[in-house]
């Protein structure tokens, strides 16, 4: 396996083997899953592509959130390409869930067994990307001092791949070790003995707290907001279930493609069914669909309910419909849940502060829990509730609070991402007559498809904002649209088309679209302040990003739309 540490930096051209011509046909940001697979469908095409990653290797968001406890929300076989069944067949997962560092070995395996590599130059942030009306072509500048033009721009920048730093006072005066979740070094930091905090109880924190306890000698948990999780349950993979698997991954995959989350979870081994069904989905993908369960909760008898979070846990809400619909059966889950929290976290006075109670359920992503309440049961560890007692700064020594100080040698900021346009927002961007992306989204964002918006001639986005995205398994939303995108380039070629581009009233029609989708769900409830809306970037505008209605509704709609001639794209 290639050795990421040791590959060359392309800043220096005499050390760089990936330095390719200035024109080329395709410029791709970005080699995550998205990035790489669009590299193999350009390549397969015959069309030269140039590949920037800013990482020193291959794998995105696995490449760097390599923080403790980080892990998949999605089956290990789910969460995997199916473009080639050579290596569905070859590569053996360890974990029903995988952990991070096993997702990444399985990138770089990718990268090697595809000689990817050559095409792509790491340890490269692409700064600016400007359409030239003139020459049709997209001038893309890096800060390595790279100028390339190309026909094709294809962001494969991910959904969440750039940090959030919160403005808190006095932050740079902290002489302790300062930590990001989605920035966690290379290198393992030894926290033995020390007195470590966390800022954050979103996804990262709550899958690092458990661990950073185990390894701290005092942990504190300052918590903006209240999470709902959903337990985990990972386990190894057995051996027959795993082989059970790729005997029947053609067909559980086409089930993938029509669910909708683009998952099926505990379903994905049951007896076929049609191929919508509206139950499948599992760990994390309830929220997207609007729901797994066909029996609502109000619909069973109070004790009925109880015994269904005895059974399930605290993420038994998951499989009712109306919980994501219905306002009074969104409360009664919340209650159950929280009364789930009561029994597990021994002091009362913890429990009452990590309940839940200014926002719905399901109005954020599910997180997925490994024994984070529990965690809250141990001596070394105290939950500081920003709701009772806010923070007041960072002070060198530690954070104070309205109750006082707490001595820290490290802080951990788990505070999440800029998420969905956070990275192309980061670079200079601009399409016809110089109109820059910013000013396009300064309402937030406007996409046809979540693959392309107007003006912006002959530039992709992958999972980008108003497709399924992070709703969905994204290997599954992202190989759909990869091969979107190609078949798209084939089209163009043989009509003889040289650019493609929506209509205005295409995105109109989308956008609105994604919001009636949206509207009445608790994604969009009065209360819900989540980073799909946007809201925990300051000055971010409050808009609901993904699609809502289904991974498998989208695709067919999608596949229409190529059938009917691109309809609502300009082709010219």
């Amino acid at each position: 396996m290639t050795d990421p540490t040791s590959t060359p930096n392309a800043a220096d051209p005499a050390a760089d083997p990936f330095a390719g011509p200035a024109v080329v046909d395709a410029v791709v940001v970005g080699a995550g899953f998205a990035g790489m697979y669009m590299l193999y469908r350009l390549r397969e095409r015959g069309l030269t592509a140039m590949v920037f990653e800013a990482g020193t290797d291959v794998g995105g968001t696995w490449y760097w959130n390599r923080y403790p406890g980080a892990r998949c929300d999605v089956p290990s076989m789910e969460y995997s390409y199916s473009f080639d069944p050579g290596l569905e067949q070859d590569w053996e997962w360890t974990e029903l869930m995988a952990a991070q560092p096993e997702i990444l070995s399985y990138a770089r395996h990718v990268a090697d067994r595809f000689d990817l590599r050559r095409h792509i130059t790491f340890e490269t942030r692409v700064t600016a990307a400007h359409w030239d009306d003139e020459r049709q072509r997209w001038r893309v500048r890096t800060d390595a001092g790279h100028e390339v033009e190309a026909r094709w721009c294809i962001m494969a920048t991910g959904c969440l791949s750039v940090p959030n730093t919160p403005d808190l006072p006095g932050l740079d005066s902290f002489a302790g070790t300062l930590l990001h979740t989605g920035r966690w070094p290379k290198e393992e930091p030894d926290l033995t003995g020390l007195r470590v905090g966390v800022v954050g109880t979103g996804s990262s924190g709550v899958q690092a707290i458990p661990v950073l306890a185990e390894r701290a000698g005092q942990l504190t948990v300052f918590q903006r907001s209240p999470v709902y999780t959903v337990p985990a349950g990972n386990k190894p993979l057995r051996a027959e279930t795993a082989a059970e698997f790729k005997a029947r991954y053609p067909e559980i995959r086409e089930r993938q493609r029509n669910s909708a989350t683009g998952f099926l979870g505990p379903l994905a081994l049951k007896e076929s069914r049609p191929a919508r069904a509206e139950g499948e989905g599992g760990t994390g993908g309830g929220a997207s669909s609007g729901g797994g369960g066909r029996k609502g909760l109000l619909d069973l008898a109070p004790d009925e309910r109880e015994a269904a979070f005895d059974r399930f846990g605290p993420g038994a809400y998951q499989r009712f419909r109306d919980v994501y619909l219905d306002p009074e059966a969104n409360e009664v889950a919340c209650e159950l849940f929280r009364r789930e929290i009561r029994k597990i976290v021994h002091d009362a006075d913890t429990a009452a502060g990590l309940e839940p109670r200014e926002y719905p359920l399901a109005c954020k992503r599910p997180v997925i829990d490994t024994h984070y309440y529990e965690t809250f049961n141990r001596p070394n560890v105290e939950l500081v509730d920003l709701r009772r007692s806010p923070l007041v700064e960072v002070t060198p020594a530690g954070v104070r609070t309205t109750d006082g100080e707490v001595a820290l040698d490290v802080l951990v900021l788990a505070t999440g991402f800029d998420a969905m346009t956070g990275a192309l927002s980061r670079i200079e961007l601009t399409g016809r007559a110089g109109r820059p992306l910013t000013d396009v989204w300064a309402d937030g964002p406007r996409t046809y498809l979540g693959l392309q918006m107007e003006d912006f001639p002959n530039l992709f986005m992958v999972n980008g904002p108003g497709s399924p995205s992070v709703l969905s398994n994204m290997i599954v939303s992202i190989e759909q649209h990869v091969e979107w995108i190609a078949a798209a380039l084939d089209h163009l070629a043989a009509s003889g088309h040289t650019t493609m581009e929506p209509a205005p009233e295409a995105v109109e029609a989308w956008v609105a679209h994604v919001n009636e989708l949206a509207e009445g769900t608790m994604y969009t409830a009065p209360s819900c302040n989540s980073w799909y809306l946007g809201s925990n970037i300051e000055g971010k505008a409050r808009v609901f990003m993904p699609y809502v209605g289904g991974f498998g509704r989208y695709r067919q709609r999608c596949t229409e739309i190529a059938e009917a001639g691109y309809d609502g794209f300009v082709l010219a």
